[in-house]
Formats: C-alpha cells, structure tokens, sequence
C-alpha cells in the first residue's frame, strides 16, 4: 500500500509531516501534539488523515461505538484553534461520529480503499480528479440516533430486528431525526443544476412503465459526475411505509456549463411494498410523488403520479376487525349500519355538543368487535363475523 505521504514525496509536493497520534491505537504524547499543531500552525492547509484502526474494527467482531478514536477527535480540535484551513481525511469501514465536522473545512470519506488509496487522496486533494462520490450510508449524529439503537446487540440466542423496514435513511427521514451526512450526500469541486422534471406518462398501472426524465447542468468551472437519484413517496396513507425510497439512480458526466437529460423507469414494483396477506409484492391504487435529487435530504424536483391495480388485498374479519374497518367496506356497512342503529338510540346522544359526538364517533369508528361483548353475547359476536366473512366472499 502507497500513503499518501510517500506519493506527495514522489511528486514533489510542498509539504511536510507530523506523526500526530499512533495509527495503530488510541495513543498520542504530548510530543507529538506539540509538533503536530506547529506544523498546522505554519501550513497554508493541514490535512489531517483520521480513521479506525484495526482495534476500532475488523469484519470478525461488531462495533460498540461509532466514535474515532479519542486521540484523533482532540488532535483535529487543537488544529482547528490554529489553523483555518483543515482538511479531514477519513479511513474507516463504515459510519462515524464527527463532533468536529463544523469546524473543519472539508472532509475527504476514501472508506478503505486499497493499495492504490494514496495515489487517489493525492489526486483528489489537489485537484487532479474531481471527488464524485455519494455516501450509500447515513452518517448519524450520535450513535443513539442509529434505528437499531435499542435492540443492538440482544442476547446470546436472539438479535431483534425492530427497525424492521425503517432501516438507515428510512428511518431518519420518516422520524425526521437530524443527521451529520444524509444517505446519497456527496460534495465535489463543482456545483449542478436540476430541471425539466418530466414523465412519460400522468398514470401507471400493472405491467406498464413509465419513464423519468430531468436536466442536470454542470453549473461550476470544472467537469464533474453527479449522482442522480430518484425516491418515490406512497402519499395513500398506507401503514408502516418509509416517507421516501430510493427507486433509481445514474451517474452522469458533465464538462463546465454541459446540461444532459438522465432518464430513469418506474414499474409498479417500485411502488411496492411486500405484503404478507397476498405472499407478493403490492401498491395500492392511488398518488405517488416521484421525487428527483441529490441525497435524500436534498430533493430537487417532484412530480406525482396516478396508480391503479386490480390487486386487492383480501379483508377478513376477526375479532380485532375494528367498526371503522367494516364502516368503510360497502359490502358489509349495512350489516354494521343496521347493528349500530339500535345501541345508538339507547345511548341517548341527544343535546349532546359537537366535540362529544365526533369524539364518539371516533371512539366507534376505532372500536374492534370484540369490545361489542358489553352489548352483545359472544356467541353472537362470532356469529356476526361469519356474516361478514360470507358477504366478503359474494
């Protein structure tokens, strides 16, 4: 493996080097503060190179922490009181805490990139190539931000999965929890503009497609790819779904002042979710906003479109079916409607004001038919819900 050090040396770069801290634990002498900071103090810009060493993590043991070591947190600290020009590069597997990443003035994430990671530090720091990378992880604030926070790590025989599908960006956006790096975010020497939103189509059903396409311009001095990506957000009120999912992206290269048009295709499946009730992917019928940009927290362009399918969920009535759900359904609201009319008579609701009685009709609508035991014998109870199950099945 080639540092970026021994390339700069090779090249003839202006710099010079201070050890800083120990690459291999969580160590520094004052020593090497003092000349660390010196050498800060009397650069034009200091780089400062941070990561996790092989003790912080390793693909044979889980991560109890997302912090970097604490000798690499305070030497960036020191450096930002002197210098006003620091430039963070980081060497890490996955997601770290940066409590100093608003006092520093650029961050360089290269991952773990390989032998070849010094050549392409040297070549992104000074200019050479353009950094046109987009973080595929959400960097959160704290690690106590993170979904699985409360089930990670469980026991000696069982790991929860509570996050279920709210796993990284689905879960911050839909919760609207503040991060430190959105899923998708991505900065590089030059700056892009997004317009033209257009679909090929205002509606979509079983079987169709229909294609997304938007200008993109290179708005900045130098060439650059940008990352394009495409979410879509169910707005049917549908339980249990993320605000937004990522359906698509593409990388695009523009030259200074270049505009492309990127086009990217929607099928019904990017508008499913997996329902168990039908063993099969599924949308319901409804609106969809298609949402363009470059991160998930930086949408550019939305649109929306129509859905339609002949899928249907099948309802079945059980005890915990709720009179709301049974209201609703053509098929058995009359039954309902009819069962209903006599309780509401004997409830006396007359001369009562109009926050009681929606707050009544909310308590009802709500209500599952195994509360109806109070009014009703449970023998009838079961009763009715075979009635319901055979009109469901007319």
């Amino acid at each position: 493996m080639t540092s970026a050090w021994e390339v700069a040396q090779q090249k003839g770069r202006n710099v010079c080097y201070a050890k800083g801290f120990s690459a291999m634990r969580d160590e520094m002498t004052d020593a090497e503060l003092a000349e660390a900071i010196q050498a800060a103090q009397n650069a034009d810009v200091a780089v400062v190179f941070a990561g996790l060493p092989e003790s912080f993590e390793s693909e044979g043991y889980d991560r109890t922490s997302m912090e970097l070591p604490a000798c690499q947190n305070r030497l960036i600290d020191e450096i930002a009181k002197v210098q006003p020009h620091v430039v963070v590069v980081l060497h890490n597997g996955s997601a770290v805490e940066l409590p100093w990443a608003d006092r520093v003035s650029a961050i360089l994430e290269l991952y773990l990139g390989g032998e070849g990671v010094g050549e392409a530090a040297d070549q992104l720091l000074y200019g050479e190539a353009n950094p046109s990378g987009h973080l595929a992880e959400t960097f959160p604030l704290r690690l106590q931000d993170n979904p699985s926070y409360l089930h990670f790590p469980g026991n000696d025989e069982r790991v929860a999965y509570g996050e279920d599908v709210f796993v990284g960006y689905r879960y911050y956006d839909t919760k609207q929890v503040p991060v430190r790096f959105a899923f998708g975010h991505g900065l590089s020497y030059t700056e892009f503009a997004y317009s033209n939103l257009q679909l090929s189509a205002p509606a979509l059903q079983d079987g169709q497609t229909v294609t997304v396409s938007m200008d993109v311009t290179n708005t900045g001095k130098v060439a650059g790819r940008e990352v394009v990506q495409l979410y879509v957000r169910d707005k049917n009120g549908t339980p249990e779904r993320p605000s937004k999912e990522l359906r698509g992206f593409a990388k695009v290269l523009l030259e200074p002042g270049e505009c492309k048009t990127v086009t990217l295709t929607l099928a019904a499946r990017d508008l499913s979710y997996y329902e168990e009730r039908l063993h099969d992917w599924f949308a319901p019928s409804g609106v969809y906003e298609v949402m363009v940009g470059r991160a998930s927290d930086d949408i550019r362009l939305t649109a929306e479109l129509s859905f339609t399918t002949e899928k249907q969920i099948p309802f079945v009535v059980t005890l915990t079916t709720t009179l709301g759900e049974l209201l609703t359904c053509p098929k058995t609201a009359p039954t309902i409607m009819q069962l209903l009319a006599p309780l509401a008579q004997s409830a006396g609701t007359d001369g009562l004001d109009e926050g009681l009685m929606n707050m009544m009709k909310k308590m009802i609508m709500e209500m599952p038919l195994k509360s109806l035991v109070s009014v009703m014998p449970g023998d009838q109870i079961e009763l009715l819900i075979q009635q319901m199950n055979l009109l469901l099945a007319q």
